[in-house]
């Protein structure tokens, strides 16, 4: 750089009012790097910057997220009910639901509908209070709340159901016979809005504070009843969130100045807990470690039972440690899990289950740092999962752990608290090697962002004559070769980028071939590719091809030899838009899949966000084409799904077992210009290592989409940007900062399937970058299926055994939480 920091002037005094002229500051320091010398640290933003400090925390928050690059999406269904649960209707404004193994209660305004799933998916029962013979003094009985009392004898457990009311009053009734048991007449005067069972004990609570404890005595064997005399209980009134933790009561309320004008205070928002089974003992207040939102649901994880755990509006969760000194529950830690309210949470066998907003439920390992998160299914089809519980009686009336879900779309649904097919599936991938056979293939990637050159143009010195040749021998002989080129046509050129919008990615022909109609851009480079590689490869090596696709600039052909044509199967090619928020193909990806054998291989052509600072435009197009959830067809048989991966179908890119992603992904180098020229000419490229954005993102940032692909080492010099038919960096006016914008990335299920052969660049000079390719050796397997089942019965065997063990050490955890 020119200039030098002690060639400054001593800057002359203004008036206190007088505004400073343009240019009148002294210019800021510099320093010359000089050639050879080691790029000094990246610069920090002052400590005294609160804004950019919270910002930073914020980041670091959010780069901390759960790992979820491995998580199942596969559902895990349960089949312990007879008749399924799918016409149960829960509705939305009251959500009251109460499950006993095949029974489900469910209370719509004045009625009650009893099930038994055991004998039929209609009500066994249908109960209108208005008309069940109860006393005058209830005009209007709504309930609010439902909860089946505990019970001495096994045949009366989780066969009584106490029903809470709008007016306060309470109701016992047999859902054997429907009848009504008991009643308690306005024992609260306000709504009752929780009812919880403990051990022997029933507890409810109504919206001004007013808790009552019914229990019956300690020497006394008899059941628990609404005519027992109960105990009075005070604690604040309209709690949001109430759950009973550890043998106590939690709860919460809104932090006041939420959302409201005036700044909150507290780091709140505050959680009190009462001891309520211990009469005269006073409720504590607590405050989580850093102000967090409000509380939704609560729970403890059995394979975690000195901790509580607090779900937040906000995407976070709150730990708190139960077994302190002095018998406060004391607040640990808070871990970031969502970008989105946590609405819901339970704690089931060893995971952490958590519902969101989109309908869907995740389940999380929570012993690494950060949490990993298993599995992630659709539970209830884009909306809210209200409520997530346990049914703790299904381990009883079952022999199961049956979990059940509630959610906005007026559903319930039932699932398997200890995950066996994810179980299952997790051994037979452990003796997959005895069941299937394997071949390896060589495949080459060629990426290019061609800056609208057109194919004619490479001509003059020998790098541009012979890059295809080149390029295609770098791998001897591949099985399958992928071109992804970028910025076929001038993205600045709205005619042809209309037209190409217009035309583009919908006129391919039967064969796979391109179609006349495309723009005259993408056909010259697919004519020219096609007949480098007739040319180049040997007679008896002839290749087809089996997609092209483009999408305004994007332009992906990709070839197999002629023998693996029987081999394949279940192709597809799809787009994926990124440019002005997913509505212009100016940005984005083009997405192939095919199977050889039964592995899935996934190719992704993308052009990301461009511009030095965008980084998080960049990941949030990386994530967009990652996580799709239909953005290829599903697969077509059972046969297929043992092509994929983690519970995939298919149509999601992470649901193939090998995937490469190729393209101008326009991570950029932070450093300057002059400083970045200066490593590439002594040679150093490793120093520029820690200032690559993407290397950065896969290294630091938790949340990044790409953290569980692999690159192989960057030995050559960045590919962007030149000036055309030049070996010079970028002399315009705009004098861009040298980049690896142009990358090859891959990810396999089994690592060691998957090796580099060469990762490298070329020196065509038609366009501002070059060219590059990679090459693999990559293993396929090949099922053999009737071997395969009667190894899954093998497992399945086993896992019958292990199911029992973490039944038995469910119902132990339930029984010391008094939840049996």
């Amino acid at each position: 750089m020119q200039g030098s920091s002690t060639d400054t002037a001593s800057p002359s005094i203004s008036p206190p009012n007088e505004r400073k002229s343009f240019g009148h500051h002294p210019p800021p320091p510099t320093r010359t790097i000089g050639l050879g010398d080691k790029l000094p640290p990246p610069r920090r933003v002052p400590s005294g910057s609160s804004s950019e400090s919270g910002e930073d925390e914020e980041t670091r928050k959010v780069e901390l997220l759960p790992d979820t690059s491995r998580s199942s999406r596969a559902p895990p269904t349960i089949d312990c009910h007879e008749y399924s649960e799918s016409n149960i209707h829960v509705p939305t404004y009251n959500n009251a639901v109460a499950v006993s193994g095949h029974i489900v209660a469910v209370s719509t305004h004045h009625h009650l509908k009893i099930y038994d799933l055991s004998v039929s998916d209609s009500p066994l029962w249908n109960v209108d209070t208005k008309d069940s013979g109860l006393d005058s003094r209830i005009k209007d009985f709504k309930v609010t709340s439902l909860e089946f009392r505990p019970a001495c004898a096994a045949t009366d457990r989780g066969q009584f159901l106490w029903l809470g009311s709008k007016d306060g009053h309470l109701i016992e009734m047999d859902v054997r016979t429907g009848e009504v048991t008991s009643v308690k007449y306005s024992a609260h005067s306000h709504t009752v809005t929780h009812m919880f069972r403990h051990g022997r004990s029933m507890v409810t609570m109504d919206d001004t504070g007013k808790v009552l404890v019914f229990s019956p005595d300690a020497d006394s064997t008899d059941d628990v009843k609404l005519t027992m005399l109960p105990r009075v209980v005070r604690i604040a009134d309209k709690q949001d969130f109430a759950k009973m933790l550890g043998g106590q009561l939690w709860t919460s309320t809104r932090d006041p100045n939420a959302g409201g004008g005036a700044a909150s205070t507290s780091r709140g928002p505050i959680v009190r807990v009462y001891d309520i089974f211990k009469p005269g003992s006073a409720g504590r207040s607590l405050l989580p470690t850093e102000h967090l939102g409000a509380v939704t649901s609560g729970t403890i994880l059995p394979s975690q039972p000195n901790h509580a755990y607090l779900g937040h509006e906000g995407g976070h969760v709150s730990i708190w440690m139960l077994d302190t000194e002095d018998g406060v529950p004391k607040c640990e830690e808070v871990m970031k899990v969502s970008t989105s309210d946590v609405l819901s949470l339970e704690g089931v066998n060893n995971r952490l289950w958590a519902g969101w907003r989109t309908g869907n439920i995740s389940a999380f390992d929570v012993v690494p740092r950060p949490w990993v998160m298993t599995n992630c299914w659709q539970a209830h089809t884009k909306l809210p999962v209200l409520r997530i519980a346990v049914d703790t009686w299904s381990i009883e009336k079952l022999g199961r752990l049956a979990v059940f879900s509630v959610g906005r779309d007026e559903r319930l649904r039932f699932w398997d608290g200890l995950l066996g097919t994810d179980w299952i599936d997790q051994e037979l991938l452990k003796r997959e090697s005895e069941f299937s056979t394997f071949r390896k293939l060589k495949v080459l990637i060629v990426s290019w962002n061609v800056d609208s050159a057109k194919p004619d143009q490479l001509t003059g010195p020998p790098e541009n004559v012979n890059f295809l040749h080149d390029v295609l021998t770098s791998v001897d002989s591949p099985d399958i070769i992928s071109f992804g080129l970028q910025e076929l046509i001038d993205l600045e050129s709205r005619r042809m980028a209309a037209k190409t919008v217009l035309l583009g990615g919908k006129n391919k022909a039967q064969d796979g071939a391109i179609s006349q109609k495309v723009t005259t851009s993408y056909k010259k480079w697919f004519d020219r590719v096609s007949l480098a590689i007739r040319t180049t490869m040997p007679p008896d090596c002839s290749y087809t091809v089996i997609h092209t696709e483009n999408l305004v600039g994007l332009f992906s052909c990709i070839l197999v030899k002629n023998v693996e044509r029987n081999s394949l199967k279940h192709t597809a090619i799809t787009t994926v838009k990124r440019g002005m928020g997913g509505r212009y193909g100016n940005k984005g990806g083009i997405v192939a899949r095919f199977v050889i054998d039964d592995t899935s291989i996934c190719f992704i052509n993308c052009h990301l966000a461009a511009g030095q600072h965008h980084v998080r435009q960049r990941n949030a197009d990386v994530a967009a084409i990652l996580e799709d959830k239909t953005v290829l067809p599903e697969a077509e048989a059972v046969d297929d799904a043992l092509a994929y991966v983690n519970g995939g179908d298919g149509s999601m890119v992470l649901d193939h077992e090998v995937i490469y992603v190729n393209g101008d992904m326009n991570y950029r180098i932070d450093q300057r210009r002059e400083a970045v020229i200066s490593v590439i000419k002594t040679g150093d490229l490793e120093s520029l290592y820690p200032h690559d954005q993407l290397l950065k993102e896969m290294k630091y940032n938790r949340g990044f989409r790409m953290r569980t692909f692999v690159e192989g080492p960057l030995t050559f010099a960045p590919t962007y940007k030149y000036d055309r038919r030049s070996s010079e960096y970028d002399t315009s006016e705009k004098a861009r900062v040298p980049a690896w914008c142009d990358r090859v990335l891959w990810r396999a299920r089994e690592p060691s399937r998957v090796q580099q052969l060469h990762y490298r660049r070329y020196e065509a000079n038609i366009s501002d970058h070059r060219p590059i390719s990679a090459g693999f050796q990559m293993t396929v397997k090949k099922v053999n299926r009737e071997k395969r089942a009667q190894i899954r019965a093998e497992v399945q065997a086993v896992w019958t055994t292990h199911e029992q063990k973490l039944i038995c050490a469910a119902q132990q955890f339930f029984i010391d939480q008094g939840m049996i």
